[in-house]
């Protein structure tokens, strides 16, 4: 397995994009036309949230990345234009989430991806 794909797009790429104090450098990861697919406690695998282009994820992250929290990118794995990749966040006072992701690209940016995450209740 490689940990490089086409067009630019590696784990150094995604680590900066996910670990950054904005949104906007994973934002810029994602194609115009991207859809996110999110399944979590209030959004089920039957009805998973769905965002559509680039403007809707923009504004779903602003909202994350405003939030007081870190993000780390714990573990990836790039194999040509497929993409799967655990995140782990932390508020400060002790909530962490695990969300897994699997991403698809095309011409290095993210065309698709489903994410899968869990919250300390």
């Amino acid at each position: 397995m490689s940990t490089h794909a086409t067009h630019g797009f590696d784990v150094e790429t995604l680590r900066r994009g996910i670990e950054a104090d904005t949104a906007a450098p994973l934002v810029s990861l994602y194609a115009p036309d991207a859809e996110v697919r999110i399944v979590d406690r209030y959004d089920q695998p039957s009805r998973p949230k769905v965002l559509r282009g680039r403007d809707e994820i923009a504004e779903m992250l602003d909202d994350v990345y405003s939030r007081d929290m870190s993000h780390r990118l714990a573990r990836c794995v790039v194999q040509g234009d497929q993409v799967a990749f655990t995140e782990e966040c932390a508020y400060p006072d002790g909530v962490r989430v695990l969300a897994e992701s699997m991403l698809s690209l095309r011409n290095g940016e993210i065309v698709e991806q489903t994410t899968v995450q869990a919250w300390d209740e």
